[in-house]
């Protein structure tokens, strides 16, 4: 079959080249967008009497053919028609006849795959946020089962001050939910139509672009008409919105791979998300994690590859921009299994509590307690911080721990203190202590976590 733009041509491809400029093999995944950019056209052409009524519900009833046929799964696409647009306009022709080749009046296939990719990303954006949503309802209620639960919190992955492991829970729930918004926002610039942009300039043809865009579901038109079929920042928008999401994810997940080690035994992952050992029977590998923490990797390959592709396009359309699509698709099916994988992980893991609290006991977390309170004694905080760094020392050196240090030796440093020094060092009264919004304290935590659920649970959300 001759290609359905030949006419200016009198050569034909190679096979070879014409598979190296198709796009089927992966843009048949705009097959459903296709039809409903198509099916929205149609209408408008019928509305403002660009196509007779006769044609034009001939071609919608075709058109509803191929949605039935692509839900079912029963099309084939050829690498011949290079693209999803020209796909289906040969399956048109093949329902129809002639009459077919009226549906491609006043559109392009420039303003036709740009709206295809926006009406994608505007469903699959919307699918992501309602993934986000769910993530942090899992967040919340793991937390909210762990206020009390004392832990180690850690800077240069070294042990600084005891914390509620409902706390660290948290802190990942306000970054998705920054996520969560940044996504939202975003779809106020997906959810405009380019369509009636046609080439680059418009079209001759009396059409109703806002009537299409309404048919669509789309709340804005792009203003001009260059714009609308060259502009991807909609789609760079999403891939580092996807990037974010996929480095929260990244750093949660070398947390839990770091915490259900053997030298830490503070969480154990269920059977389902881990794997063995081909030689080592003992093993229970988090790969799970590890592959979301890897697979964060390619979404932000994603996102340098289209930035690499756009940073020099002249306007308008280029052949290049059929290297937008790939990067998009991949980045949406990595962050949504992503999202799915993790929720169910921290859903299903067991938290070993006592372990955590031990680590809180066997170390010199609670440094700045006694900092704190040698201050509150009337030394400078500068002098306390001197004092206790050359008691740990002391400690040390003699295998003991703040809380194993003699009253006496204590009344030597400060004659005031007294036996609530111990008090004070004890790992839960640390965290119990830090009243400080949002700090860590149990009472912080518990306000953290029924903001949430006011948050989580109104309406709109």
């Amino acid at each position: 079959m001759a290609k359905l733009w030949g006419g200016r041509f009198d050569g034909k491809n190679e096979a070879w080249i014409d598979a190296f400029g198709a796009s089927i093999s992966f843009d048949q995944q705009l097959a459903a967008y296709d039809l409903q950019g198509s099916i929205a056209h149609v209408k408008m052409l019928k509305k403002t009497a660009i196509l007779p009524a006769e044609d034009a519900d001939a071609i919608l009833a075709g058109l509803q053919t191929l949605v039935t046929k692509v839900e079912n799964n029963e099309l084939n696409y050829s690498v011949e028609n290079e693209d999803i647009h020209l796909n289906m306009e040969v399956f048109l022709h093949e329902l129809l006849g002639p009459v077919a080749g009226k549906l491609h009046t006043a559109r392009s296939r420039n303003d036709q795959v740009a709206t295809d990719m926006h009406l994608y990303l505007k469903d699959h954006v919307q699918q992501i946020v309602a993934q986000l949503k769910t993530l942090r309802q899992v967040l919340v209620t793991k937390a909210e089962q762990h206020v009390y639960t004392v832990m180690p919190g850690y800077t240069h992955l070294q042990h600084a001050q005891p914390i509620s492991f409902g706390h660290h829970l948290m802190a990942y729930y306000q970054m998705f939910t920054r996520d969560q918004e940044r996504l939202t926002e975003s779809l106020s610039r997906i959810d405009l139509s380019p369509l009636g942009a046609a080439a680059l300039a418009g079209t001759t043809f009396p059409i109703d672009r806002s009537y299409a865009a309404q048919e669509l579901g789309f709340a804005g038109i792009y203003a001009n008409s260059l714009d609308a079929v060259s502009d991807r920042d909609f789609i760079l928008e999403f891939l580092s919105n996807a990037s974010l999401i996929m480095m929260h994810l990244s750093r949660f997940c070398e947390e839990l791979i770091l915490w259900c080690s053997y030298e830490y035994q503070f969480i154990e992952l269920t059977d389902t998300f881990s794997t063995g050992s081909s030689i080592m029977p003992q093993k229970k590998n988090p790969d799970m994690a590890e592959l979301i923490r890897g697979k964060t990797g390619r979404v932000y390959g994603d996102l340098f590859g289209l930035l690499t592709i756009m940073k020099s396009l002249p306007l308008a359309y280029n052949k290049d921009l059929q290297e937008d699509k790939e990067g998009m698709f991949d980045a949406v099916s990595t962050v949504m299994h992503s999202l799915e994988i993790f929720a169910g992980m921290i859903d299903t893991m067991k938290v070993k509590e006592q372990n955590m609290l031990q680590a809180t006991q066997q170390d010199f977390s609670n440094a700045t307690e006694l900092a704190d309170y040698l201050a509150t004694k009337g030394i400078p905080f500068r002098k306390a911080h001197e004092i206790v760094g050359k008691l740990i020392l002391s400690c040390m050196e003699d295998g003991i721990y703040l809380q194993d240090v003699p009253l006496s030796q204590y009344q030597e440093i400060e004659p005031t203190i007294e036996e609530d020094i111990y008090q004070k060092l004890d790992s839960v009264q640390a965290v119990k202590n830090r009243h400080s919004l949002g700090g860590t304290g149990f009472d912080q935590v518990l306000a953290q976590i029924n903001q949430a659920h006011t948050v989580l649970y109104r309406v709109g959300e």
